[in-house]
């Protein structure tokens, strides 16, 4: 491509062995909007200059976050086609460093690699070619609201296992607990917790290094599931459902589980446009769905003035 850098990254994903996606880093042009494009084969799925067109599209979650265009007519009128993709919240949120750039990704199969299970990888590569990081987005998002995290119990009652607040604060602040117990019915026990407050893309670099994490007890559930097909220990953290210590490797941040949750949820928030919620978020032991319930209510906030700037 022309006035374009080109980056591939390729490993192992949750489903494949070879997963593999690609970004081109396109030249500066005050004629053109920044926007992230997103392809799946070649084909633009979703971009966050549309990213009023954010709440058509289906969600889903398993062990990663899902987005799906299925409105052939709604897609063919904005430009776009229909597909699906899978595992954007670790590359999501290294756009934010860039702001004011255009970069077009291309995901081969829909499901974007885990490469170390962390977001630094995306972020080095891309760093070579989009240069120093720029002054972070954000925009103001007067939300005040919690709720309790519930779910089913094998006896069929309702069992609260986490919580969620969000407040306005003066910049993107996350208080994130992971507080896990076999006793009280989950899959593992795990004590982690993080909290951050981000102001500079200084403050992203530690969040990007933390990878994804699992249970040695919930991989080989998943495993003998015919689930994590793709996934080897190169793809992130197997922990000790006993203690959630490291078995392998050691953790590269402090709370690394923690601050891997907390990448999650900027991954969620920020693949609708590069920019930052001005909120300070408290959450027990969320995940995707929780993260989206978080998005839906930032949704009417999300006018930056980015794109109107350009």
């Amino acid at each position: 491509m022309t006035n374009a850098q080109h980056f591939e990254f390729e490993s192992p994903s949750l489903s494949n062995k070879n997963a593999k996606v690609t970004v081109d880093v396109l030249e500066r042009d005050p004629t053109h909007k920044p926007r992230v494009v997103w392809s799946v084969d070649g084909r633009e799925v979703y971009r966050t200059d549309l990213c009023k067109i954010f709440s058509d599209l289906k969600f889903g979650a398993a062990r990663t976050a899902i987005y799906s265009y299925e409105d052939e007519g709604r897609a063919h009128a904005v430009g776009l086609n229909a597909g699906a993709i899978a595992s954007p919240e670790h590359l999501a949120p290294v756009f934010l460093m860039w702001p004011g750039r255009r970069f077009n990704v291309n995901i081969m199969g829909a499901e974007v690699p885990l490469m170390d299970g962390s977001a630094a990888p995306f972020f080095y590569g891309l760093r070579r070619a989009a240069g120093e990081p720029e002054a972070l987005v954000f925009y103001d998002a007067p939300v005040k609201a919690e709720w309790d995290l519930t779910a089913k119990a094998s006896d069929g009652s309702e069992r609260t296992f986490g919580h969620v607040r969000i407040c306005p604060a003066e910049t993107f602040e996350v208080e994130y607990v992971l507080d896990r117990s076999k006793s009280r019915g989950d899959a593992c026990d795990l004590q982690s917790a993080a909290a951050v407050s981000i102001y500079s893309p200084e403050n992203l670099f530690q969040i990007f290094m933390a990878r994804t994490f699992i249970s040695a007890e919930e991989f080989e559930q998943a495993k003998a599931a015919g689930m994590l097909g793709g996934v080897d220990e190169s793809c992130g953290m197997l922990l000790n459902s006993l203690d959630g210590a490291a078995t392998s490797k050691d953790f590269r941040v402090a709370n690394e589980p923690a601050m891997h949750k907390i990448l999650d949820l900027i991954g969620d928030i920020t693949f609708i446009c590069p920019a930052l919620p001005r909120v300070r978020i408290e959450i027990t032991n969320g995940g995707h769905v929780s993260h989206r319930q978080i998005m839906e209510r930032l949704i009417p906030y999300v006018s930056a003035g980015l794109f109107e700037k350009i």
